[in-house]
């Protein structure tokens, strides 16, 4: 038997309370105190974690939901599970009652732990308003593919796959009009600061529109009737939590036009890495400036090297917060890029952040204290945040409140490296002084540069590939598929257009049109545009219907939060092509072979399985693509994340043979027409194919390959036989079914043949 007792005076600091362990009961346990306004870290473990409650209240805080703690309650986490333990007595010294007691008991379970992290959707959301964020743009230009690969693919995608998988999740963004970029656009465009913000903030609107990105929210700071008065009171609670003050610190100024000079009006080397830089932020390794510490400083307007002089701001001292943005950090999806950049950040000696700069465009604060400053739009942005979940539940009739953030408001942020200080340092400081009372739950994903031909995009430069440019309903998908597979997730990555125009031509024409055509050329020969049921089942095909499984689970867990990534889940969805090609080729060599006839309509029921497979799991990036195809497969667009993998209904419609998901780029098809004439065997060749096939000589079959006009394996192997007959070219039945279309084959066929043969052949006198 082994007793174990609470006692006071044997416990120790552990996880934010008071713990002493508990020796002899076969796992880990022990007994914790929570004392009035306490609470337990808040942390994830793999240990699967027994709570009983012996005195006291309080409260669980799981996942943003409150849950009451009192004697007799009992709490069992599964691993990974986050969880805290708060006390919500009184805080009174002089009353030892308050205290929370409880008795705790953990163990390993390594199969526990493994179902726990391999869980399908393992998002901890439940039934929590989330709400996903994607930076708001600079309304100075509109939306080029560097932009669009980043934060706005990201959030849509993300927010796609959330509401399958039954979230309540919404997209939220806007344009970021206060940004003293606005100011340089304005001056070159020759209107005014509003004028041009409201300009290029409704074609930025547009573009993401032509990217097929719907919005639940998009806020125009500058033109919205209740912001300006919802930003001057949050920063007035900035103001009352005594924390922020007005200070002196080193400012610049044009030495010409004595101009107080910040962000892009002043660049130097960065004091964190050295790199050039403009004011405030550093691109290169994401730590901010005073600008008053950047070395060899040069005014941009004039090129003169600035005067420095004291400027009296609304300041943070923002190193006194190391510990709480810690803390932030431990609670939700913080990648270690963004936790290096705090800890990098939180080493220096003292960081003395300025909320406010002289200008005339933006808000001012209510406070008298900096005549002719306003609120920096950075700080701003923490607020616009909180504004557009407020007007997002106006419009819902929700009752979301921007003065009162709620504990059960899920967050979740999408945004450049270049913002990352910003969204995952300063803003969670920003809150905790302006709402006290909440704590922010938010996950953060953050992307790299995207470069153009393997250097930064730059307008100045004409070196940017706008998103009007490209977009258009035909080739949304094509450019979507395209940014997710070379999306820079933890490194910088590039576009360069002959990759792209080769992954158009090659992957999603090549690869996933042809097949998707060639399958229901089959299914048309073969079962009369029906969808056939499954029949007898060989090794190869359960074993191909466990591989599928496997492709669900892996794109599932590339587009869930934990583990989010699109580059990820564009090579599972090619993956699942790739493999039901290579199961195509090696079935179908029995296609026309009399006695196989059942296990033939199970291979093609599984090929089905994976083509409505592949229009589910591609609707978060691919929407269109993933619209079409279901309707092909006579099924509605879809809803829902697959929870397995599902054959096609029999007898369900199919058209598939001549469906067109994807087209050639604009490009592509001048080049095609710069060709145009057809290789010189094709005459010849699509006789061959017409007599084995016994076509009429009126139907053009030039341009289909053999599957799609469905040639069998018989008829097949008479084609391949007249083709070396006649020319000596040996083409396997791979390259005859699935090399291209009869045009195609015939070019590849004149490379391999002797030029005396391909002349005798063409002029009639074939040997």
């Amino acid at each position: 038997m082994i007793i174990a007792r609470y006692d006071d005076d044997v416990l120790e600091q552990a996880f934010g309370i008071d713990m002493s362990g508990v020796e002899g009961f076969g796992t880990g346990a022990g007994w914790g105190r929570v004392a009035p306004g306490r609470a337990t870290d808040d942390h994830h473990h793999d240990e699967t974690e027994l709570f009983v409650i012996v005195s006291g209240r309080g409260e669980f805080l799981i996942d943003g939901e409150r849950h009451e703690a009192v004697p007799g309650t009992v709490v069992l986490f599964e691993p990974f599970e986050s969880h805290v333990l708060r006390n919500t007595g009184p805080e009174n010294p002089t009353d030892a009652g308050t205290d929370l007691v409880f008795f705790t008991q953990y163990w390993r379970d390594a199969q526990r732990a493994a179902h726990a992290a391999s869980a399908p959707v393992r998002t901890g959301f439940g039934d929590r308003p989330v709400f996903v964020f994607s930076t708001p743009p600079t309304p100075n230009g509109d939306l080029h593919l560097g932009h669009l690969a980043g934060p706005y693919l990201g959030a849509d995608a993300f927010t796609r796959f959330q509401r399958m998988n039954g979230t309540e999740a919404y997209h939220l963004t806007g344009s970021d009009d206060y940004q003293s970029y606005v100011l340089g656009a304005a001056r070159q465009g020759g209107r005014t600061p509003a004028e041009t913000a409201a300009h290029y903030s409704a074609e930025i609107a547009e573009t993401l529109r032509l990217m097929d990105i719907p919005l639940d929210q998009y806020t125009v700071t500058d033109q919205d009737p209740g912001y300006r008065d919802g930003l001057k009171d949050f920063f007035s609670r900035l103001v009352a939590s005594g924390e922020i003050a007005v200070t002196a610190h080193e400012a610049l100024y044009d030495a010409r036009t004595g101009a107080y000079l910040y962000e892009a009006d002043v660049t130097g080397g960065c004091p964190g890495c050295g790199a050039a830089t403009c004011g405030n932020l550093c691109e290169e390794c994401g730590e901010p400036n005073t600008v008053a510490d950047l070395a060899d400083p040069r005014s941009t307007a004039t090129g003169s090297a600035p005067r420095p002089a004291p400027a009296a701001r609304w300041t943070l001292p923002l190193h006194a917060y190391a510990g709480d943005v810690r803390a932030h950090h431990r609670r939700g999806r913080v990648p270690a890029r963004l936790r290096e950049l705090a800890d990098r950040l939180f080493r220096r000696p003292a960081l003395d952040l300025p909320l406010t700069h002289p200008s005339d465009w933006g808000v001012e604060p209510r406070e008298d204290d900096t005549d002719g400053q306003v609120i920096w739009v950075w700080p701003e942005m923490s607020y616009g945040f909180l504004h557009g979940i407020q007007s997002l539940g106006a419009r819902l009739g929700r009752p979301w409140r921007a003065a009162e953030p709620s504990a059960d408001w899920k967050i979740v942020h999408f945004f450049g490296y270049d913002n990352s200080f910003y969204h995952s340092v300063l803003y969670p400081v920003l809150y905790q002084l302006a709402h006290p009372g909440w704590t922010p739950d938010i996950d953060y994903h953050v992307n790299e540069f995207y470069l153009l031909e393997g250097e930064k995009f730059s307008t100045s430069r004409r070196h940017a590939i706008w998103g009007k440019e490209v977009l258009s309903p035909d080739t949304v998908d094509a450019v979507r598929y395209f940014l997710a597979a070379t999306r820079p997730e933890g490194l910088r990555t590039d576009f360069r257009r002959a990759a792209y125009e080769a992954t158009l031509a090659d992957t999603l024409i090549g690869t996933w049109q042809q097949w998707l055509n060639d399958l229901g050329a089959r299914v048309a020969k073969h079962h009369g545009g029906r969808a056939p049921d499954a029949g007898n089942w060989t090794p190869e095909h359960t074993a191909f219907l466990a591989r599928l499984g496997t492709r669900r689970d892996a794109v599932t867990g590339a587009l869930g939060n934990d583990s989010f990534s699109l580059t990820q889940a564009a090579a599972e969805l090619d993956g699942i092509v790739r493999d039901t090609v290579r199961f195509t080729r090696a079935e179908g060599l029995l296609t026309d072979t009399p006695g196989w006839e059942d296990e033939n309509r199970t291979a093609v029921a599984l090929e089905l399985a994976a083509a409505r497979l592949l229009a589910h799991a591609a609707a978060p990036l691919m929407p269109r693509f993933a619209a079409r195809l279901a309707a092909a497969l006579d099924l509605e667009t879809p809803r829902t994340w697959p929870r397995t993998v599902e054959l096609l209904t029999p007898g369900a419609a199919v058209d598939l043979s001549d469906a067109v998901f994807f087209q050639p780029s604009p490009a592509a098809q001048r080049a095609q027409g710069a060709d145009a004439a057809e290789p010189v065997l094709t005459p010849w060749l699509t006789q061959v194919a017409r007599t084995a096939l016994r076509l009429g000589a009126d139907e053009p079959i030039a341009h289909r390959t053999l599957t799609q006009l469905a040639a069998g394996s018989l008829q097949a192997v008479t084609v391949q036989y007249q083709i070396l007959d006649a020319l000596d070219v040996d083409l396997s039945m791979d390259e005859l079914l699935h090399g291209g279309t009869l045009a195609e084959l015939a070019a590849v066929i004149a490379e391999r043949a002797e030029p005396a043969a391909v002349a005798a052949l063409t002029s009639g006198e074939a040997r």
